[in-house]
């Protein structure tokens, strides 16, 4: 008896795949799409190729041939590869060892990059050959789903703005570490100064790593409003600081100064390779919440060909922003975001915080709403969830945001929210009588 269907839409191998005896089983269940293709199972080392070439409905010939992950040897398998006439080529996202496979072959062949845990291989007898024998099987069925691999620009671009991510990460650490080490001798200077690494703080931390200043010396460093604070800058700034920790923190310092130069040079290498997609981020600044940085990680994540996705919906999935869906003997339960893009997720987040603090706007009514039954947590994920939705229609149209304003959801139902109001003022004590007012 043949299986049921499989979900080939969604690359999804149903359950029924693990009970079939090997390739001959897939050829009778249904009929290759593709007369000639290749499937590679990539490793750090090396790349284990199998072709598979043959008419639909017959079973295919084999060819089978390990290559080196060098250029050259790269060089070597593509050549293999169009010799054997293969049109399509499909590997697993496997770390990073698929990224130079994928751009030795991109120019030549029709590359499927699918996801590892969607495409794995029936359990028992694993070998590097049969994995790639199955990959090849898989592709020339139409089983494996396309995961997302921007164009080259946009690929460049997002591996400076993630290494820049790593960069203001690696400073904040260092800042957390430095203000510790300040505690631990008992300067309370982070108590006084809201921002320590500022101009003042700097030339007062430059000082304390010198020690020819006295507490006093070193509180006059002060510039503008911050001399108002001078007294309580004297007091902070009277513990003692041991010679190994100012080593330490003339360590830290440089270390911090160094990371915010570097990131400078890559905001200006950002801005430059940015440039072609400046319309997008145009309009992205448009959104509430949404700053430049975040503007350049959208663009740099997700590109600006929203055709490349399915809709809307699917964009969130990839990123991790829908809804959790659990369902199971006919009740839902609640169910978590899966991971996705955490670079995406956490800009948009960010973006939905700062968005929630704009006053008289449907995105802040919408979160305090949200506040209210859910927790700020996940009122900040459903607020990313809506930026991103947002972000695809206007890539998707080229239209500009239009803020749907802060009583667009009470017009909704605006018979629930009056007896809502109502019901409150009955509970205060007072007799409410509704009166429509003319228009």
């Amino acid at each position: 008896m043949s299986p049921p269907a499989t979900e080939s839409t969604h690359g999804r191998v149903c359950l029924c795949f693990s009970a079939w005896a090997g390739a001959s089983a897939t050829e009778e269940a249904m009929e290759a799409i593709l007369e000639c293709c290749a499937g590679l199972d990539v490793h750090q080392a090396t790349v284990v190729a199998c072709v598979m070439s043959g008419p639909a409905g017959k079973k295919p010939d084999k060819q089978l041939r390990t290559f080196g992950t060098t250029r050259r040897d790269l060089a070597e398998l593509a050549e293999w590869l169009a010799e054997r006439g293969c049109t399509a080529v499909a590997m697993e996202a496997t770390g990073v060892y698929w990224r130079p496979v994928h751009a030795a072959l991109e120019d030549r062949f029709d590359v499927i990059v699918g996801n590892a845990y969607r495409i794995k291989t029936v359990p028992g007898r694993k070998t590097d050959a049969k994995d790639a024998e199955w990959i090849c099987d898989l592709a020339r069925h139409g089983l494996i789903a396309r995961s997302f691999v921007p164009p080259k620009p946009i690929r460049a671009l997002r591996e400076l703005v993630r290494y820049r991510r790593k960069l203001v990460e690696t400073a904040s650490t260092e800042r957390n570490r430095l203000i510790k080490l300040l505690e631990t001798a008992g300067i309370k200077l982070a108590g006084v100064v809201s921002d320590v690494f500022g101009a003042s703080g700097k030339n007062m931390l430059r000082a304390l790593i010198g020690a020819e200043r006295s507490a006093a010396e070193m509180a006059q460093l002060a510039q503008r409003r911050m001399r108002r604070k001078i007294p309580e800058l004297e007091r902070a700034l009277e513990g003692g600081l041991a010679a190994h920790q100012r080593f330490v923190l003339d360590l830290q310092l440089r270390r911090i100064e160094a990371a915010e130069a570097d990131v400078a040079a890559l905001d200006e290498r950002i801005a430059e390779m940015a440039a072609p997609y400046d319309w997008a981020i145009g309009l992205l600044l448009g959104i509430p919440g949404v700053d430049r940085i975040v503007a350049v990680t959208i663009v740099a994540e997700i590109g600006t060909d929203m055709a490349l996705f399915d809709g809307p919906a699917q964009l969130a999935s990839w990123a991790g922003l829908c809804p959790g869906s659990h369902e199971s003997a006919g009740r839902r339960h609640g169910g978590k975001t899966r991971r996705g893009n955490v670079f995406l997720k956490s800009a948009l987040v960010t973006a939905a915080v700062a968005a929630a603090k704009k006053r008289n706007s449907y995105l802040a009514d919408k979160y305090r709403r949200l506040c209210a039954k859910r927790g700020k947590m996940r009122a900040a994920v459903a607020i990313a969830h809506k930026l991103l939705l947002t972000v695809y229609r206007i890539l998707r149209d080229g239209e500009c945001y239009k803020d749907l304003g802060a009583d667009y959801l009470d017009s909704l139902d605006k018979r629930r929210v009056a007896n809502r109001l109502t019901r409150r003022l009955n509970d205060l004590g007072f007799d409410v009588q509704l009166v429509p007012r003319a228009a």
